[in-house]
């Protein structure tokens, strides 16, 4: 991990799920993820949006890099996963967005990033268009 990812989540366990900076305002989650090699779980931080009542939609942008992130291929072996929301610790199934929901939810997810008001939030439409890859969209729903 990365001591920028360590700090996040830190910062985040510290405030209840509240990190300053570039991610102030954000809505973040932590996600623990079984590596799809190693087996190892993995903690990353990764923004979200709230879909109702304990779902959450993530992407992986990989901040517009040509590949996606490692955890992309994590949740696709191991979609049963648990994430970190504020103060709770959630089991959630992962499931990727096939086009047609995808294409109905990007422009809303663009629409909402950068963050209206919070200098320096991450762009998710300028970072699109630095690749050519799709970014995949998961819905991450509650699971008990």
């Amino acid at each position: 991990m990365t001591d920028y990812n360590t700090s996040i989540i830190e910062e985040f366990r510290a405030n209840g799920g509240r990190v300053g900076g570039m991610w102030e305002g954000t809505t973040l989650i932590l996600l623990h993820h079984i590596g799809a090699k190693s087996g190892v779980e993995r903690v990353t931080p990764v923004a979200c949006s709230p879909q109702g009542q304990d779902r959450f939609a993530i992407w992986a942008a990989n901040g517009g890099a040509p590949a996606h992130p490692n955890w992309y291929y994590n949740l696709k072996a191991h979609p049963e996963v648990t994430v970190e929301v504020g103060t709770q610790t959630l089991p959630v199934l992962a499931q990727e967005l096939d086009d047609s929901a995808r294409a109905g939810l990007w422009p809303k997810l663009v629409a909402q990033w950068p963050k209206p008001g919070v200098a320096g939030s991450p762009d998710l439409g300028a970072a699109q268009a630095r690749t050519t890859r799709q970014f995949p969209i998961f819905l991450l729903t509650r699971q008990d």
